[in-house]
């Protein structure tokens, strides 16, 4: 029978079940069972690390790796497809020529080429680069941002989890964690005219005076949700409220949002359409002090006609991310800001009947830079077909526990889900060292 010691008394777990409640010491069932299962929770202290933010951008639907990163020209026409090669700034290291301003930064990022997972789905392959997790019927598990959101907080009046222009998927949210956690939406996108961040501005109509008398009666609400037992819907909805006045007041918070107090050099050096503006408002918001910005560009789900459909995004695509780095760079931002590139899974390696490429999740590429990760490097390789990975093959699982680390938070450590139940960040994944400049 198991023992445990309570506050200097033995009491059985059979007895706790008989009883119900255990006399002197006030504590429930459930509070037993939440206190044993906090004693064996994995809680390691998070502490800053070289990533201080991260810009995680994520293009939804798959990426065809062999159009882009990692072409395949020695291969039958049938597999590599009609585009073009280029050289990158790396020697013997090649790229699709629809990348050539990207092939220029080569030398300032890492390029894995060998990721691989088994779930050709595409919220399947959300979830894993999401969360490091296949997704279950059980459990909704959180992002990375919320994780981050949740172990630092906001920093300098800004929410510590911005996704551009808004939530892309479910996935990406605060799953299990409070909604306290949940990204922050722009609800609407920064390449659009007449741009502006949702409930950032009070409506014309509420006056100072207005906005002082709500607070008022937020505050008496406040205090009596704090005296009662704890609502953790209640407590999310006036962190959130809180949040939205510090922005409110804060002329710093509201200007991270204001493109246009950008140069028009440096807006025309990401370039106007929405990649560009949604990077450079990225840029913006990390140099502000937001912790992890999220944002999505293009629709990569190509299983028709591919070749025009890369045309029409992949160049503005290496026009923005080429300015991003560079911009980071030189202005010493990349040094603590961590940038990824990532994506759901690859394409499959032959060109279909209609001229496009199907789900494939065995191998495809992810980029990463800064904040102590290598410069100049590519890590692992396809076969011939990049069909499947050669050498250095990584899960998701690695990713995200390197990015973790990065950013300076164990991802061994267990976070509470419902029903008292401890979780690992990310479960069986590991720091790939060879990703990271030597200490």
């Amino acid at each position: 029978m198991t023992m445990r010691v309570v506050s200097s008394r033995v009491i059985t777990r059979r007895g706790a079940l008989q009883v119900g409640t255990l006399g002197g010491l006030g504590l429930s069932l459930p509070d037993l069972l939440r206190w044993e299962a906090r004693s064996d929770q994995k809680d390691f202290q998070s502490r800053p690390g070289p990533a201080h933010s991260v810009i995680n951008i994520f293009l939804p639907g798959g990426m065809a790796h062999q159009d882009t990163f990692d072409p395949k020209p020695k291969s039958p026409t049938e597999y590599r497809g009609g585009l073009e090669v280029i050289d990158t700034r790396l020697p013997g290291i090649q790229f699709s020529s629809l990348l050539p301003r990207t092939a220029t930064i080569l030398d300032r990022v890492t390029l894995c080429r060998a990721v691989s997972h088994v779930l050709a789905d595409h919220d399947a392959g959300v979830h894993q680069m999401y969360t490091g997790y296949g997704p279950s019927p059980a459990i909704s598990y959180p992002s990375l941002g919320s994780v981050v959101a949740h172990e630092y907080g906001p920093r300098n009046d800004l929410p510590a989890y911005i996704c551009v222009p808004g939530k892309p998927h479910r996935f990406a949210g605060n799953g299990y964690l409070s909604s306290a956690y949940g990204p922050f939406g722009l609800g609407s996108d920064p390449a659009e005219d007449g741009f502006a961040v949702k409930d950032l501005r009070p409506p014309a109509r509420v006056n100072t005076a207005r906005q002082s008398r709500a607070r008022s009666l937020l505050s008496l609400v406040n205090e009596r949700v704090d005296r009662e037992a704890e609502v953790p819907r209640l407590k999310a909805i006036d962190s959130f409220y809180r949040q939205a006045y510090r922005m409110i007041d804060s002329p710093a918070a509201r200007a991270a949002f204001d493109l246009s107090k950008e140069k028009p050099a440096i807006r025309e050096a990401y370039g106007n359409g929405a990649a560009g503006m949604r990077m450079l408002l990225a840029r913006r918001l990390v140099e502000a002090g937001v912790r992890f910005v999220s944002l999505e560009y293009g629709t990569w789900d190509a299983h028709f006609n591919i070749a025009p459909s890369l045309a029409g995004q992949v160049p503005v695509f290496d026009h923005a991310l080429a300015a991003l780095v560079t911009d980071l760079d030189d202005r010493g931002l990349l040094e603590t800001t961590l940038v990824t590139v990532t994506t759901e899974f690859g394409r499959t390696p032959r060109i279909n009947k209609s001229a496009g490429r199907d789900h494939w999740a065995r191998v495809f590429s992810v980029m990463l830079a800064g904040a102590g990760i290598r410069r100049g490097h590519v890590h692992g390789s396809s076969d011939l077909t990049a069909s499947s990975p050669d050498t250095g093959a990584l899960s998701p699982r690695d990713l995200l526990t390197t990015v973790y680390h990065q950013i300076g938070i164990v991802a061994e450590k267990e976070l509470m889900a419902p029903g008292a139940r401890p979780i690992e960040i990310v479960k069986g994944g590991r720091v790939v060292k060879e990703l990271l400049e030597a200490s």
